[in-house]
């Protein structure tokens, strides 16, 4: 990727640092608001390439070609600072104090900006941010510091007063889908289901795409919705167990009975063929909708709410599970 031309969505915030960069009105101090997979790495990156880059383009955007863009593509752009942290939940006071505050009184290598880029910015301890309070209230001109979190609240007040705050918003369905289709070759069909689960996450959207496991899980559970009605007592307690052998990936999991029941539900309702997201099981979704009341689809859909409360809260698994599919298999 070479520039903010190649992002899909997020305009208002590549315009917004497009004018920044162009009409040289860069704050000290940004945070890139998102949860995990919509973009903040990315963003992050291509502002500071293009802060960096020797021959910027008449918008704002980074060229792409000269030695600084070479270099932040290749992550080795001297200064360009990607904060790290050992302890995988904490960013401690010594990861600020080293990689920051005792680094940041030195000049810029090479360019006219030092940037340094804290990812899982909501990590730091509230020693580590009161460190860094410090210097986002007397930094150097050339410093420009851009803090990634998802949720920017763990911050202290006084470092978000500090900061500008730019929110990543979810992205459209259609611009996923089209990106998926083109960009990845992804059949139509496929596109539709890792849209549905994406819920506007363009990172969750590719991971779901290029996961086999992801793919398993939902052959899984379609196969299990095909035929539970068929089911006796001993096939569930074997599909009970089936089920147990994701247990770290139940959302997922209970995620695609609950799309597939709203497929079933939004045929049974409008008997659109468009809107259903797993079009390649269209036989089964119409059966199953002609077979079920609107009462008993809620129902299902209630009762995977209340398995998801029920395995947070740490119930049983395989209770939780059996009361489900019995729920499932009753309606």
């Amino acid at each position: 990727m070479s520039g903010f031309k190649d992002v899909v969505g997020h305009n208002n915030i590549i315009q917004y640092i497009e004018n920044a960069v162009k009409t040289d009105k860069v704050s000290h101090a940004y945070i890139l608001n998102g949860e995990k997979g919509s973009g903040k790495k990315m963003l992050a990156s291509l502002f500071a390439m293009s802060l960096q880059c020797q021959n910027r383009e008449e918008d704002g955007d980074a060229c792409g070609k000269c030695q600084s863009c070479k270099q932040a593509v290749n992550q080795n752009q001297p200064d360009i600072i990607r904060v790290t942290h050992e302890k995988p939940n904490t960013i401690s006071i010594d990861d600020i104090r080293e990689q920051v505050n005792n680094d940041i009184v030195i000049k810029p290598y090479s360019s006219r900006y030092k940037i340094y880029i804290i990812a899982d910015a909501d990590m730091m301890s509230v020693q580590a941010q009161n460190a860094l309070l410090k210097t986002i209230e007397e930094p150097p001109e050339y410093a420009v510091i851009l803090l990634l979190t998802e949720n920017a609240e763990t911050l202290l007040p006084t470092i978000r007063s500090r900061c500008v705050m730019l929110k990543l918003r979810n992205i459209k369905d259609q611009l996923i889908k089209k990106y998926l289709m083109e960009q990845m070759e992804v059949p139509d069909y496929k596109a539709d289901v890792c849209v549905a689960f994406a819920q506007g996450n363009m990172g969750r959207a590719i991971m779901l795409a290029t996961s086999a496991h992801f793919n398993e899980i939902k052959e899984e559970a379609v196969h299990l919705l095909r035929e539970i009605n068929l089911m006796d007592v001993e096939d569930l307690e074997a599909a009970v167990k089936r089920v147990t052998s994701y247990k770290l990936d139940i959302t997922d999991y209970l995620d695609v009975i609950a799309v597939w029941y709203r497929d079933v539900l939004i045929y049974k309702a409008t008997k659109n063929v468009d809107r259903v997201v797993f079009s390649d099981q269209l036989r089964y979704i119409k059966e199953r909708a002609s077979k079920s009341s609107y009462e008993g689809i809620e129902n299902i859909l209630d009762a995977i709410e209340k398995a998801k409360s029920r395995l947070k809260a740490n119930v049983n698994f395989e209770l939780t599970i059996e009361l489900l599919l019995l729920t499932i298999k009753e309606n």
